[in-house]
């Protein structure tokens, strides 16, 4: 069990610029993984393994994209009871990402706002840093019960059109593949000009194609199959909602992510920091979130892989969540929120309420 409560931890931190908490906290945590140091945030996995995809999860209680867009701290984030984490968004080229400030926080909707503009070292980097994680060398344990899942999220290049954007999931597709167990394609930040511009049905009919066929290519190269996952926005209207259902359907991939963050700022109006640029996440997008989810789910049908995402706070958000159709979960801004201690609990309340054979 971890020895630090978060609590005094997130004082410290909150006092911090929010950028800057954010890297010292993942310096921290790749510098202490794997040493004694990681007894501050340790804590025993919750046993309430799933299988979906061909993967058996764990737990239902994973970390989403964004905390982590450089793999560096895979590890410290797999002692933390984490089910599945999933690292990136990860571009080909290196890149900055927006200017500075670009991180703001709303604790009084227990929010965030982010504009980071996919800012990470690169394919190269990202890759590397995967290879040298625990979780890589123990990649084929026998018992996939008791292994962490990982899943590898890509992007498109601020500077790539986005009429060739196809180029740049390609080349990431294919350099992340060999070590991932899911692949996360991300359409849907609002951060990257024009990225979700991607959603449309022509775009996202041509995207999909052309990685499903790259994906059967590397199947056979590597001698495995590497699920594709979408991940989808909450500002989508119903019938665009099932337009996306159907081309997941219709060109075979084999799971969503629902949502990222959004940009309604309705919730935090009149706030500090409500008029910023970028994504909001956190509370204030629970109800979008677990709308998407719920039409999805009534669109795919059972059986068909959502991971529901957005304004788990509490054990109780990431019931709600599984309610509305989701067979995984996973947190960002609660950890910020609430620490490692949120991902127990929320997956022993998945657990109460939905248990596993």
């Amino acid at each position: 069990m971890a020895l630090l409560p978060y609590g005094l931890t997130r004082s410290f931190l909150f006092n911090m610029d929010a950028e800057k908490a954010h890297d010292l906290t993942l310096d921290l945590l790749a510098r202490g993984q794997g040493t004694p140091l990681q007894c501050a945030w340790v804590q025993p996995p919750v046993h309430d393994p799933v299988t979906l995809a061909g993967l058996t999860f764990p737990n239902r209680v994973g970390l989403a994209a964004g905390l982590d867009k450089n793999a560096r701290a895979i590890d410290a984030f797999a002692a933390m009871g984490f089910g599945f984490v999933e690292v990136g968004t990860v571009t080909p080229l290196p890149q900055a990402g927006n200017p500075k400030p670009r991180i703001f926080r709303l604790p009084a909707r227990q929010a965030l706002i982010n504009r980071m503009g996919f800012n990470n070292q690169g394919l190269d980097v990202f890759v590397r840093n995967v290879k040298n994680s625990y979780f890589h060398s123990t990649s084929r344990l026998s018992d996939k019960r008791q292994r962490l899942i990982l899943g590898l999220n890509i992007g498109k290049n601020a500077a790539t059109p986005i009429e060739r954007a196809t180029d740049d999931y390609l080349l990431g597709l294919a350099g992340v593949y060999p070590y991932a167990d899911y692949v996360t394609v991300n359409i849907s930040s609002p951060n990257t000009k024009n990225l979700r511009d991607l959603q449309s049905d022509a775009a996202l009919d041509a995207l999909l194609s052309s990685l499903k066929s790259r994906q059967g290519e590397l199947a056979a190269e590597h001698g495995k199959h590497v699920p594709l996952f979408l991940k989808i926005a909450p500002d989508l209207d119903e019938s665009q909602v099932q337009a996306i259902a159907d081309a997941l359907r219709r060109h075979g991939i084999e799971g969503v992510i629902a949502t990222n963050t959004t940009l309604s700022r309705d919730a935090v109006a009149g706030l500090p920091h409500a008029g910023e640029a970028g994504g909001l996440s956190g509370a204030p997008v629970r109800e979008a979130s677990d709308r998407v989810v719920r039409q999805l789910r009534a669109a795919l049908g059972a059986g068909f892989p959502i991971i529901g995402v957005g304004g788990i706070l509490s054990g109780a958000d990431a019931v709600a969540k599984i309610e509305a159709g989701a067979d995984l979960v996973q947190i960002y801004t609660g950890l910020i929120y609430r620490g490692p201690m949120l991902v127990a609990e929320a997956a022993r309340a998945i657990g109460r309420v939905n248990p596993t054979a």
